[in-house]
């Protein structure tokens, strides 16, 4: 088996290749995270926080380049269902989109007239509604943003609906940060890494129920998966309901009933991931200070 690889279960040996190489695509960043396929255009764009810019990598000729700088300490990214670039800013405090001119919208910054935390990851779902997580990592100090006190006084999910309503769906979590939807929407997955605020809080991947108004279910919360390696941040979902996540020693994938199916080794801790490509079957992978690609014998969901 190759030292690239851990299989700990049979399904993951048809999840890889053993011939694939990890091919590092870029390096130089601080803290590389919110990685995004736009493609149409064929590039995937990430942050590097503490530099306060957004970075492009362009698929035809490999080149990277800078997109947005300053980019008001962007986080996550996503885009959504027509193709536009959705964006967590903790320096903004706020959600914002990129629209098809090229202005910027903003589409929440506040909950109950009190500022939000700092956008951390974000998804759409098929009805168009906007989620997102919100924790403090952004206002704790003024390396990943500006230092400030929480005015909501808590780490939440909230939802951004079709019509701009913005709801709070999570508010259990210590620090909600990735999520993503299961494969049909029924279940929302998110990640807590709040063991780096409270080292009796447990590196959780937790499920919660989608009820029929597309809103969540808090008592359906259950634990999918917990980390043995650092903590899981950031994680997309494959066509099969697999979720490839994020961790301290590489790139875990569990599978949708949460058993840990095997690892792909990184040498930096990896914060995010996403599936790029015309077939979306290679994982685009930020790892602190650099940013990593992998073919897999998978394609990630829309």
């Amino acid at each position: 088996m190759s030292e690239l690889y851990q299989v700990l279960q049979p399904e993951f040996e048809r999840l890889i290749f053993q011939n694939a190489q990890l091919d590092l695509l870029w390096t130089g960043g601080r803290w590389c995270e919110g990685p995004a396929w736009l493609p149409a255009g064929k590039y995937a764009l990430w942050s590097d926080i503490p530099n306060n810019r957004t970075l492009r990598w362009d698929e035809t000729d490999g080149s990277v380049s800078e997109f947005e700088n300053p980019a008001r300490n962007q986080n996550g990214h996503t885009v959504d269902r027509f193709g536009r670039l959705i964006s967590c800013e903790h320096q903004g405090r706020c959600v914002s989109r990129i629209e098809f001119d090229g202005s910027r919208t903003i589409l929440a910054d506040s909950y109950e007239g009190k500022r939000l935390n700092s956008p951390n990851d974000v998804v759409v779902k098929s009805d168009n509604s906007i989620w997102f997580t919100d924790p403090t990592y952004g206002i704790d100090s003024d390396y990943e943003g500006d230092a400030a006190n929480s005015e909501i006084g808590s780490s939440n999910v909230y939802k951004i609906a079709a019509n701009g309503k913005l709801t709070c769906e999570i508010s259990d979590l210590k620090q909600p940060n990735g999520l993503a939807f299961s494969i049909g929407e029924h279940e929302l997955y998110v990640a807590d890494t709040g063991k780096t605020h409270d080292p009796n809080c447990d590196a959780n991947i937790y499920g919660y129920q989608i009820d029929q108004k597309q809103a969540v279910i808090p008592s359906s919360k259950r634990l999918l998966t917990r980390c043995d390696n650092g903590l899981y941040d950031g994680f997309r979902i494959d066509t099969s309901g697999n979720i490839w996540t994020s961790a301290g020693d590489g790139v875990h994938c569990v599978s949708a009933a949460g058993k840990l199916l095997g690892k792909i080794f990184v040498p930096e801790t990896v914060a995010n991931l996403c599936f790029i490509g015309s077939k979306k079957n290679r994982l685009f992978i930020c790892a602190t200070t650099s940013v990593y690609a992998i073919y897999v014998n998978a394609s990630g969901a829309h």
